[in-house]
Parts: structure tokens; sequence; C-alpha cells
């Protein structure tokens, strides 16, 4: 590194400074800390709402399923991030507790395929329900462009962050 005019120091491109452009990236750091503790928070609160001894972390699993409708433990492993072990304990309570079955699938009969069942479809609904209300109501001030680009720009930020 070499000093400018200034007497800053000039740093890789590879290396994070306060200022400029990085400022916008700090920025984005901050913000997004705020969100995901607060999503904890509301997923947990929504995964009591469906059934008070749910998991907080199940609660993904169950919109997983409500989305995309019957899947693999393995599938579903993969999606959340978790091992089989995870997985396999996670089902068993979300079975007992009434939300899943299981249920051969027609495309492999050694596989079996994890559903939502109607109670565990009409708790899901009636929370995902009562969410997007709470949205429109803080969200009412919003021009709805600026909902549809706020909604634009999280997918395109989750698809990199799968990558």
């Amino acid at each position: 590194m070499h000093e400018d005019g200034n007497g800053d120091a000039h740093r890789g491109a590879h290396e994070v400074t306060p200022r400029g452009a990085d400022q916008e990236f700090l920025a984005l750091e901050r913000e997004l800390t705020v969100l995901l503790r607060r999503a904890r928070a509301n997923q947990g609160e929504m995964a009591r709402e469906v059934h008070p001894d749910l998991e907080s972390s199940a609660y993904g699993l169950l919109i997983r399923l409500d989305e995309h409708g019957g899947q693999r433990a393995t599938e579903l492993a993969g999606y959340i991030g978790v091992g089989k072990a995870t997985m396999s304990r996670q089902l068993r309570a979300l079975e007992e507790l009434g939300l899943i079955a299981r249920e051969p699938d027609p495309a492999d009969g050694r596989a079996w395929l994890v559903t939502l069942t109607d109670e565990g479809r009409g708790r899901v609904g009636k929370v995902r329900e009562a969410r997007r209300a709470r949205y429109v109501s803080q969200l009412a001030h919003w021009d709805r462009r600026e909902v549809a680009e706020l909604a634009r720009l999280l997918h395109q930020l989750n698809g990199v962050m799968e990558k």
C-alpha cells in the first residue's frame, strides 16, 4: 500500500473501507441485521400461532410445503439447510402435532413424500393471511410500486445468496 496526497493508504480491491461506496454496503449489512433479527422473532410468533408447541425453525418448513406441495425429506433438509437427523426429528414432531403426513411417492414406491394435512394447511393459511394483513396495514402509506420493487429486490438478493 502507498499513501495518496491526503495521507490515506490505498487499499487493495478486496479490502473494505468505511467510505465511498462501502458506506452503502455497511448500511445494507446494518439494515439486513435488523430485518433478520425481527424476522426471527416474527417467525417464533407465527410458529406459536400455528400451534403452541411448534418450534420456530419448523415454520419455514410448513411454508415450503404449503407453497410447493409434497416433498421428500431429503429435499426439505437440503432446502432448509439441515442434516437428515435434524429433519427427521422436526418431521416427527410435526407429524405428532397433526400438521403433516407422509405418503408414498408415486414416482418411487420406496420413497415417501411429506405433505401438509388439512389441519396443517388450514392453520398455516390462517397465519399467513394474518401476516399479509399486517404487511398491508404497516405499508399502507407505501405506493404499491414500491412494495413490488422491494419484493423484486429481495427476490433478487435471495437468488444471489442461494449461490
